[in-house]
């Protein structure tokens, strides 16, 4: 196993703050220093009516910890619209009243290069950085670019992007691991978040998370990056794991996953991948340190496209929400760990409930019980073939119906319209299992059935887990239904995941417990 780096990498973790008033930023910084920022970014645009000499050395003055000031223009992405020389006036104060850095757009530092004005200082470090419009360049030009900025002399260089996929950040990735000087790059937005998370292990010098109580969208908050992610033990070796989905919000994988790598002392890190298009990601990400991955909706049936070979039970079910990239030859591998893990988690309820009436001799406790499953996707699908297994009769509702009667030909159910959903009568002791994504956050108040027929179901289970007890559990257990939460298939799919990446079992009570302090 993959030991976990013993020393701290020198990646920095930095705050920015936004607020609008002097006497915030200084409560902001204490507040970052305490959630474990090393740095924090102050963004003088976005404070209102600023005064330049004044507020400058109080925020100066009461530093607590190191400074980068910004102060950008409108045609930059900031807020300032005044005189540019004034601008640049006060950067250059900040370096005398003693900011640890001070950053300056591209264009500005060619300006007063030819100029040939002074743009360092020797106790302040200069960030020149560049933010790109569109389309991340390619690797050639983004080399170009980097050349240019090189040029200037700066201390570092920062690039900032705001990506339409996941795949643009390749090329950051390659920058961070050639480039010769301190570098900062990263992208914005949900697409752009393991940009950040991932820049410890190819090199960069500086990584963003937000304060707590003041979220900064596609950041993580300063505690996620200490204490879920544990970005400070990434080193170059770290192998990638993450959730493939979109959208991946709604993901608790990472608090999972991440503590329990370092748990065992194993060198990975999980992160949620906002993927749009699987057959570019796949391309795109096929190097050895990207090692595996979990796939969610609405991916696990299309994925499967993408493996090279694919577990005979996930063939069956058709549907794959675990991937392992082959150590020998780097092929795709998929498995599903979803199907025993639902299936195993309603039986065991039924089982310590002691509700299998004198059935201790077959099997399974779902033999030859009517089990309703509402959703024919991915999860869908291994709650259907489980049940198959364990010899229930499978009635399956779906939104699309042929798609409800393909999955009921394959594991010889039955299939019915979506829209007969409400007016449904199950047979007394019937199963039900949601496998959609109603109920889930933020939608939590919608539920796939008839309120007044969940009391003729003897359990009731819902694949959703945000919230943990959904309004069609609770409705459920209200009818005197046993229920089962989606929580305990994530725990239950998750060990199986976890061996599949780590190669060792997992320690299911340090695990169960993450669960029930964070889930």
């Amino acid at each position: 196993m993959g030991s976990i780096g013993v020393f701290k990498n020198s990646t920095l973790i930095c705050a920015p703050l936004m607020s609008q008033s002097v006497e915030q930023v200084v409560s902001d910084m204490y507040e970052a220093k305490t959630q474990g920022a090393d740095v924090v970014e102050i963004r003088l645009d976005c404070i209102k009516h600023f005064r330049p000499h004044q507020d400058l050395q109080i925020l100066l003055k009461n530093k607590p910890l190191p400074v980068l000031i910004v102060y950008r223009p409108k045609w930059e992405g900031g807020q300032y619209e005044g005189d540019e020389n004034e601008r640049l006036d006060t950067l250059r104060l900040a370096r005398e009243l003693g900011a640890d850095y001070v950053d300056l757009e591209l264009k500005v530092v060619s300006d007063l290069m030819e100029e040939h004005q002074p743009i360092r200082h020797r106790d302040c470090k200069l960030i020149v950085s560049c933010f790109i419009d569109g389309m991340t360049p390619s690797n050639e030009d983004l080399v170009q670019l980097v050349g240019q900025m090189q040029s200037t002399g700066a201390d570092i260089i920062k690039l900032v992007s705001n990506s339409s996929s996941i795949t643009e950040l390749s090329g950051f990735f390659y920058l961070l691991s050639h480039c010769q000087i301190p570098l900062i790059a990263y992208s914005i937005g949900d697409r752009g978040l393991i940009s950040q998370l991932l820049g410890p292990k190819f090199g960069s010098i500086l990584v963003y998370g937000s304060v707590e109580g003041n979220p900064v969208p596609g950041l993580p908050t300063l505690y996620s990056l200490r204490q879920a992610y544990g970005v400070e033990y990434i080193n170059a070796e770290t192998k990638v794991f993450g959730l493939i989905s979109k959208p991946v919000s709604h993901s608790k994988g990472h608090l999972l996953h991440n503590p329990t790598f370092r748990y065992v002392g194993y060198n990975g890190i999980y992160v949620p991948m906002f993927v749009d298009d699987l057959k570019e990601f796949f391309s795109v990400y096929s190097s050895p340190d990207f090692a595996g991955f979990s796939v969610g909706f609405p991916y696990k049936e299309a994925v499967t496209d993408f493996c090279d070979e694919v577990q005979p039970l996930a063939q069956s079910i058709g549907a794959v929400n675990t991937i392992i990239r082959r150590h020998s030859d780097g092929k795709l591998i998929g498995y599903n760990t979803d199907c025993e893990a639902s299936i195993t988690a309603i039986e065991d309820a039924i089982k310590v409930r002691g509700c299998t009436n004198g059935e201790a001799s077959l099997s399974s406790p779902l033999t030859g019980k009517m089990f309703v499953v509402v959703g024919a996707g991915g999860a869908g699908r291994a709650l259907a073939f489980g049940a198959k297994i364990r010899r229930a009769r499978v009635v399956i509702f779906d939104i699309d119906f042929d798609r409800a009667k393909s999955l009921a030909l394959a594991v010889s159910g039955e299939a019915q319209p979506f829209e007969d959903l409400v007016n449904f009568q199950p047979q007394k002791g019937a199963i039900l299992a949601n496998a959609t994504t109603l109920g889930m956050h933020p939608n939590t108040d919608r539920i796939p059935v008839a309120k007044a027929t969940l009391g003729d179901y003897k359990l009731v289970f819902d694949a959703v887990y945000t919230p943990r007890m959904t309004t069609l559990l609770k409705d459920a257990e209200a009818a005197g239904a046993i229920v089962v939460s989606g929580v305990e298939m994530f725990f239950r799919q998750a060990v199986g995941q976890f061996k599949l990446f780590t190669g060792e079992e997992a320690p299911r009570e340090f695990m169960r417990e993450i669960i029930l302090a964070n889930f």
